[in-house]
């Protein structure tokens, strides 16, 4: 499993920072001996640490970090930032240790620190919201591309640095992550950087350190309450954005109740962008036209300011997407009219396992895609629908050890919004496959209008048993395993691609 975990991106080219200046100015209690020691990184995981790094030593669900220090010393860690619990475990390793009240809460500042990233930051653009921030962060990449920006993204997908790429761990890394990323895009001079932003990641730390230019809430849907008690403490987390703390201004949509409680409770400047016809905001997203493979829309502001362009995607959702990133740019700074011009062809993004047409000019369409929450169903197979002239055939399975109560409203909401449902496993974890299939086929069960209903295993054999059944016209949603590569079965993560299979089907049918 380990060897399939994407590395962390660090700056090629550190600055080495005296230990000693790092407790001095921020005060830090310490033990042993700093004198001479130099820092260049900071980093969680103990398998992790390069030579130069101040390990941190966090407690966790069954063991403390502290504990693996001496493997850190090993490996070159030059100190341990740990708490007082930690220190007992620590002091073997032979390290200087810097005792805080709380590792987690004191390490996007030291990370900042020591990767410098508080001095002279890049345009920061933060996004948060239940569905919708992978497209979001990409149509604004695309978008500060076309204006010719050198760009940075942070996504649950992929990590950019101008044109390299590499595949993202979690949604927000860690902070001491997210900080080395950070150096290494200055490095390549990026001048503009979005990043995805998790109600995980705002509970956790994880964008400490860090100010935003512009944040942007999307929506609040059931998810995550494996995570949170209940829906309220989960929009409280996402609602933390809003703060001077995190963000300078803020951008809110209006298509979800709760955006309107954002608005409410924001404690930064905020405009508001609406799609929803009913409901008006500063900014309106009108849909002109939803084709098989874009979505034109106009945009109309204060003052009657318009823009018209188009996303390379289908459904609403997706224009309400490049609405926003439209206006979260103009809250940067950026002149509609240059916008407009840069758009004028239509907005050029590849958005990874976000309704991703596989499929060739013949046959039925096949689209894989990421979604894997109630309302991300209930938006994509409505956008699927408008453009299949013949059935909608619909594949997906449920994460194990994740948020189990979504599963009966998405086994519903799949029945009632395709002719034809292949219920069949996603990462079923260390949770048993066949219990998880057969909760969702209990939720599809409770559909008004129910789909001619499958039960396949594995997910190899469903996509097959799909295009089987699929004729010219219709279309094929594949929805949860979009742009991931793996399986995660039992902790191993077995090489896997969604998009690789859907073609070969195909091909194997006899179509292009």
């Amino acid at each position: 499993m380990t060897a399939r975990i994407p590395p962390v991106v660090r700056p090629e080219h550190p600055l080495a920072r005296p230990l000693e200046a790092l407790v001095s100015e921020f005060r830090l209690e310490s033990v042993g001996s700093l004198d001479g020691i130099e820092i260049t990184g900071v980093t969680l995981r103990s398998t992790e640490v390069q030579p130069g790094d101040l390990y941190v030593g966090v407690r966790g669900l069954n063991s403390h970090g502290a504990a693996y220090a001496a493997a850190a010393a090993e490996s070159g860690a030059v100190a341990v930032m740990t708490d007082a619990a930690g220190l007992e475990l620590a002091e073997g390793s032979g390290l200087p240790v810097i005792v805080v009240e709380s590792p987690r809460s004191a390490l996007g500042d030291v990370s900042a620190w020591v990767y410098r990233t508080n001095e002279h930051p890049p345009l920061l653009l933060g996004i948060t919201g239940t569905n919708g921030k992978t497209s979001t962060a990409y149509l604004v990449e695309a978008i500060l591309r076309q204006l010719g920006l050198v760009t940075g993204l942070s996504s649950t997908a992929e990590r950019h640095i101008g044109d390299f790429t590499v595949v993202s761990r979690l949604t927000t890394p860690e902070a001491s992550e997210m900080h080395a990323l950070l150096a290494r895009m200055r490095e390549s001079e990026v001048r503009a950087v979005v990043v995805e932003v998790s109600a995980q990641a705002l509970s956790s730390n994880r964008v400490d350190g860090m100010v935003f230019d512009v944040v942007a809430f999307l929506n609040l849907s059931h998810d995550h309450l494996d995570d949170y008690a209940d829906m309220e403490q989960y929009f409280a987390a996402k609602a933390m954005f809003f703060s001077p703390e995190r963000g300078r201004r803020g951008v809110v949509s209006l298509d979800t109740p709760w955006g309107q409680r954002v608005v409410e409770q924001s404690r930064i400047p905020v405009t508001t962008v609406s799609a929803t016809p009913s409901i008006r905001g500063e900014w309106n997203v009108e849909i002109l036209d939803e084709l098989p493979a874009l979505t034109r829309f106009r945009l109309t502001g204060p003052e009657g300011r318009t823009l018209t362009t188009s996303v390379p995607l289908i459904g609403w959702h997706m224009a309400a997407d490049a609405g926003l990133a439209i206006v979260m740019l103009v809250e940067a700074g950026f002149e509609l009219e240059a916008i407009g011009h840069a758009l004028i062809d239509g907005i050029e993004a590849y958005l990874p396992g976000r309704t991703e047409r596989v499929s060739g000019d013949t046959g039925p369409s096949v689209f894989v895609d990421f979604g894997h929450t109630p309302d991300a169903f209930l938006n994509t197979l409505a956008a699927v629908r408008k453009v299949t002239p013949g059935r909608v055939i619909m594949v997906f399975g449920a994460d194990g050890d994740r948020d189990a109560t979504k599963r009966h409203e998405m086994g519903r909401i799949a029945s009632e919004g395709s002719d034809i449902l292949v219920i069949t496993d996603h990462h079923p974890r260390f949770e048993n496959a066949e219990s998880i299939r057969a909760t969702l086929i209990e939720g599809a069960t409770l559909a008004n209008n129910q789909a001619e209903l499958f039960e396949v295993s594995p997910p190899e054999q469903a996509i097959r048993k799909a295009v089987a059944l699929a004729k010219e016209g219709d279309s094929i949603l594949w929805a949860g395993p979009g742009h991931q590569d793996y399986r995660d079965i039992e902790g191993v993560r077995t090489p896997y691609s969604a998009r690789s299979e859907a073609r070969e089907a195909l091909r194997e049918a006899g179509w292009s």
